[in-house]
Order: C-alpha cells, then structure tokens, then sequence
C-alpha cells in the first residue's frame, strides 16, 4: 500500500468519524501535507482555501508527521463550531491583501508586503525586530498553524518560523472542535515507537486530551509473521528451551519445562505463578518463554504481544487492570491488561503473554478478583453499562463485556519477602505456582564465563568464595539470586580493568555491598553468623560486618544488617 492509498483511507476514516460528508482535506495531502515543529507550536501545511463559503458544513485539515524510522502519524483537525471565525480570517486575508495591491499598483495576482501599522497592531519579536507580513488577495495558498494556545492561526502568504509571539493581531485564532489520529505502519497492541507516542500527546497537550481520538484505520495482521501465530503447545520443548539459552536464560532446574505444561495443560485456563527470591530471573523467564514462542530471537527486538503489567501497591480494585469509564474525556480509559485482552480478542490465531509483575505488592485477591472469576467461569469481563461500544483510550472500541479469550497467557511472579502479601488459597487454587528459589551458583558462574568470555578471569578470581557463601546462607534460607550473582561477576571484570585492586579485596567490599545487607533474623540464624565469620577470615571487612551483626544478636536477641 503505497502513501496515497493510505492518505486516501485516513481521510475516508476521519469523514465517517467526524460525521460529514463535505469536508476538504484533499489539498493539504499534496506537496506541503508534512507537519513541521516550529517554536511554540507545528505548522500543519500549506492548503488551498480558496473556496471556503459561509455555508460550508465543516473543515477537515489533514497532514502526516514522519518519525524515523518508519513511523507516520497522520492527522486530521475538524473545524465546525468556530467555522465563522475561520471564515471571517479568511476573509480579512484577501481583504488585506487587495489593498496592498491597491496601494502599491502592483498585479492582482502578485504577493505584497503588507506592513501593519506600527501605532496599531505592530508586534516585536524576542529579538526586537517589527512583523511584517505578507498578504495575498488570494486563499489559494494557506499555512495553517497549531500554537500552544490550542487555536489555529492562517496565514496566506509567507511563514512563521516561531509562533512565540502575540498571535492576536493576526487573528481571529480558530478553535478546532476533534483531532483524529492514526498511526502506520499498523501495530498488533497499538503502541508505537517512544517518538510517536509522545508527539500524539504533545499534540493532545496543545488542543486538549479529550479532543484527540485515535483510529483503527488499518489492519494489522501484516505486523505479525506466522511464528507470532502459533500456539505455544505445538512448539517443541528442546525449540523453546534452546531459544531461551541463546535469549541468555540460564534454567538448570527444569523451570523451562515445568513453565511450559503448567501453561499449556488446560485449553481454556492459562495461568502460572513464578515464585521465589528476588533475582531469580522469574520475570525474565516468562519474558524469554514469550519470546520463544513468538519466534523473536533478541531482546531488543520489539514483540508486540507481550504486555509487562508491573503490580502498584495502591492496586485495591479490578480497575487497575480492567480499566474505567473517565467522564471528563468521554472515553474508556484502557490498561496494560484490557489491553492484552482486546489485542488476544482480535487476533485469535496469535498467543498473547500478560506478565503480571511482583503481583503481591498489593492483595491479589482484591484486583484480580474479576479476572480470576472469569477465568473458572469461562464468562465475560463487565466493563461498562451502555448498549453501545465506547471509544477506548487507545483508539479500540470497547464493548460492555468481553469475554477473556484462550490465546491469552497469563504469569505472575511473585516474591516472597516482607515487603509482600500473603497470596490466599482463592488465588493459589487458580493457578499453577513454580518455586524458583533454588539456586546454582557454580553453574551459573560457569554459564556467565562461557557466554562472555570477557568474563572468565572474575569468574575464575572470586568464585570460589560466592560459592561458599552462597551455600551457606542458602542453607539457613537466606540465599540470593542470579542477578546480585552477575552483578558480583560484572563488578569485578570492572574493577580489573578501570580500576586494578586485588580480587579478595573486590571480594571483600562486596560481600559487604551486596550480599551481608540482606542479612537479619534472630537466635535461630545465628549458626548462619558463626559460619559466615569463619568463612570472612581472610576477609577484614566483610568480618567485622558479620561480628557487629553477631555483637547485636548477643546484646538485643536479633539483627539486622540495614538498621
């Protein structure tokens, strides 16, 4: 599809979504349909406004703004209430410029200087200079601007390149009524790249929010190859955990596997729970299963049905992820997770991963209630009580009850410390939990050095000592995870190369910065202290760190490292 057939099926969208069947937007998708950024504000294009009449129902100015590296955002302003005013602008325009022609002698068809008046309404720029402007008795060449006072400013011959200054001389300004906006090339969940969102709110930040309402204006199953639409169940266990290796995951104890059945035993309920020490990797495990299915083979690359829905403590009801009716915008407001739903909802064939992450910062029974209903029910999601659709807030229709479709898979994590939440029996009953506390700190190690090879002279320096000390706070319950494992790796190959201290006193520092600042309890974990102090002895630091904590257990009957 070529860029007029796609202007030609925006400008067909945005007339049945406005509702009129005599707009012109026709000129402005010419030559000069791009957007330009100027200085407090964008310059929508240059448009042929010639036969703009007193009885025209509406105005549709359209145009396209390119984001590398093939974004597009197209456009359109509807102007209808406050259509007099453009006329009217119009009309002192041509008035303008036929006395310039007047005084001057020049040809009726000529652009003139036309100077304002110093006494009456000459302005000055930030650099002091006077305005001058040009008129044309013409409309036939119209640059039409956006400033950030929300209103539209004409003018028909010349340009602005700041709109930085007071507009009302050259006015009246022109308020528009709608922004439509579609986004290509077509995107499975509706999100785009960082550059065109942003400006899709800038723009809402110039005429207001509720004025913006994006549209579906193209299909979207190019964006997803026949890989992203395969059911997990048909692709080979060795597949996806060969492709997780390569991702960089590092599963020795058959999380891969346990993942894969807990998710795909049941056709019509797709819901796991990784649970265990922080750093673990169980977030990036769901990331990278997801990843697997889909075929995508870096992470860097974007996979457009894998939604991260990070759990906020303040989360106390289903809204947060079923999403709400806001008055003020007239619009469904739609989460991350309703988000996920409405993408499975449209592409059937395609499985859609929703990872719900450190789910019990808040009580899960409180916000997923709805969800979990649905899920044993096999109902349908209650959104809202009107008989008609509502306009989402990501340009989607959203309907008064959906149904959860079985292409959607949804995993937890959860973490099991006292920042959390107990999980109730009503949640645990619903889904599958897989313990990730285990920890092989050897092999992991061993993985880091082989998978980067600019690694193995740390590894090899420090290992030894981690081991030891992972095992025994492993031992007593206290172990830690993969990251603060890498993160130990990573510091050390740094420290070799910028900075050259010796790797037991790197060892040293660290214990203390990384690892012993985890450590409280009370008399149970004091064989926990004992042991560690033995394993510090030719560690100064790290042994007085382990001796104030035992020191503190001795004189107050517990410790705690971070006081």
């Amino acid at each position: 599809m070529n860029l007029v057939e796609r202007q030609r099926q925006f400008l067909e969208a945005t007339t049945k979504h406005f509702g009129t069947s005599r707009g012109r937007p026709r000129e402005l998708f010419g030559v000069s349909n791009s957007a330009k950024i100027v200085e407090g504000g964008i310059q929508l294009g240059v448009v042929n406004l010639e036969n703009v009449k007193d009885d025209t129902e509406g105005l549709i100015l359209g145009c396209v703004l390119r984001f590398p590296p093939e974004d597009e955002v197209y456009f359109a302003v509807y102007i209808r209430k406050d259509k007099v005013s453009l006329v009217q602008r119009l009309a002192d325009m041509k008035r303008l410029g036929a006395a310039s022609k007047d005084a001057v002698k020049k040809d009726s068809e000529q652009e003139t200087d036309f100077s304002l008046e110093p006494a009456e309404t000459t302005d000055t720029l930030e650099d002091n200079s006077d305005i001058t402007i040009k008129y044309n008795n013409r409309n036939h060449l119209v640059a039409v601007y956006l400033a950030a006072d929300g209103r539209l400013w004409l003018r028909n011959a010349g340009f602005w390149g700041s709109l930085k200054f007071d507009l009302s001389p050259f006015g009246p300004g022109v308020e528009p009524d709608q922004v439509a906006v579609a986004l290509y090339p077509p995107s499975a969940s509706a999100r785009r790249s960082l550059l065109a969102r942003e400006f899709v709110g800038w723009l809402g930040s110039l005429v207001g929010h509720e004025k913006i309402h994006e549209l579906p204006v193209w299909a979207d199953t190019a964006a997803l190859g026949p890989m992203m639409r395969r059911s997990p169940a048909t692709v080979s266990i060795d597949e996806i955990e060969n492709s997780i290796e390569k991702l960089g995951g590092h599963y020795r104890n058959k999380e891969v596997r346990r993942l894969h059945a807990a998710l795909n035993f049941l056709d019509h309920k797709h819901f796991v729970i990784l649970a265990g020490l922080s750093g673990t990797g169980k977030t990036q495990l769901a990331l990278k299963y997801a990843r697997a299915v889909h075929g995508v083979t870096s992470d860097k690359d974007p996979d457009p049905l894998i939604f991260e829905c990070p759990v906020r403590p303040e989360w106390t009801d289903p809204t947060s992820l079923t999403g709400y009716y806001d008055v003020l915008s007239n619009r469904y407001m739609v989460p991350t997770f309703l988000d996920a739903v409405l993408v499975a909802t449209a592409h059937r064939d395609s499985p859609v991963f929703v990872i719900l992450d450190e789910m019990n910062l808040a009580r899960i029974e409180y916000y997923l209630s709805d969800v979990l209903s649905v899920i044993e029910t096999r109902g349908a999601l209650q959104l809202h009580s009107n008989s008609v659709p509502l306009e989402g807030s990501n340009g989607t229709n959203v309907r008064a009850e959906i149904p959860i479709p079985p292409n959607l898979y949804i995993i937890g994590t959860i973490n099991v410390d006292e920042t959390t939440n107990p999980v109730s029996d009503k949640v645990l009953d619903r889904a599958s939990v897989i313990d990730m506390s285990t920890v092989d700190a050897a092999s992991f190690i061993d993985f880091l050095a082989v998978r980067h090879p600019e690694l193995q002279a740390s590894s090899t320096a420090f290992a030894p000592k981690l081991i030891e000390v992972h095992r025994l706070m492993q031992q007593h319950g206290r172990g830690f995870g993969y990251r603060l494992i890498e993160e130990f790796v990573r510091y050390h190959a740094f420290d070799a190369k910028h900075l050259g201290n010796a790797p037991d006193s790197v060892t040293d520092d660290l214990l203390v910065q990384k690892v012993f600042v985890k450590l409280r309890g009370a008399e149970r974990q004091r064989g926990l202290l004992n042991s560690l102090d033995k394993a510090c002895d030719r560690l100064p630091r790290a042994k007085a760190y382990i001796q104030r904590l035992i020191s503190d257990l001795d004189e107050f009957g517990s410790f705690q490292a971070m006081r």
